[in-house]
Parts: structure tokens; sequence; C-alpha cells
């Protein structure tokens, strides 16, 4: 069982930057592929970036290419979002999820966290 904590949501203006993290539990965080999801209100659930368990390969949604990045520290138990440029469309719930296949679609993760809000202000 893989328990996953999300931290670094907030309140900040358009074009501001901030950083999600992902803490794992688990010893074996090193063999799975992570995710980073949203949800906005109202709206589905969708993806935004991918990287494998190595976190030598990494995929984006187009509501994040070129804004964001996502990296992995495997001596740290921990995924990162790093977002800048951000805009009020990004505002969202942001959920990070483990699994042990790589890939964007929401079905490859069995684990996730609880969430983080973040909210971005025009």
């Amino acid at each position: 069982q893989v328990q996953l904590v999300e931290s670094g949501g907030g309140l900040v203006q358009a074009g501001d930057s901030l950083r999600l993290s992902c803490a794992a539990s688990e010893r074996t965080f090193s063999n799975h592929a992570m995710g980073w999801f949203r949800q906005a209100p109202g709206k589905e659930r969708e993806s935004v970036a991918a990287i494998s368990a190595s976190g030598g390969i990494t995929k984006y949604a187009d509501c994040a290419k070129g804004r964001f990045t996502i990296s992995k520290d495997n001596a740290k138990n921990t995924v990162y979002l790093q977002m800048s440029s951000l805009k009020p469309e990004d505002t969202a719930v942001y959920y990070c999820a483990a699994g042990t296949v790589w890939g964007l679609e929401m079905y490859k993760y069995n684990y996730w966290g609880q969430g983080t809000q973040v909210t971005v202000s025009s």
C-alpha cells in the first residue's frame, strides 16, 4: 500500500510559480511511476503530467506543456510538479498518483493522494 501526501498548494496570482510536492510512504517508491492530475470545480479530473519509475521519462498533457515540470526524487520518496506562468484556468485540486504502469491515463494508477488546492487569481 502506497500512501501519498500532497503539499504546496495555495493562492497565487496569474503569472506566478508554484511547486507542488507529493511524499510517498512506501519504500518501493522507486518502482512506481508517478502522475499529477487535477480537477477543477464542475469538471472531470484530467491528466497533467507523468514520470516513469526511474524519473528518466516524462510526458505532459497539453495544458502543462511548456509551463509545468514533473520530477522525481527516489532518495526522498517525493515527486514534484513545478508550475510556472500560472493562469486562472489552472485553478483546481491537484492530485498525485502512483502506479506500476507509466503514462497519462488515470486507470494506470492504483494509489492516489487526497489532493492539494491551487487557486490562481487574475
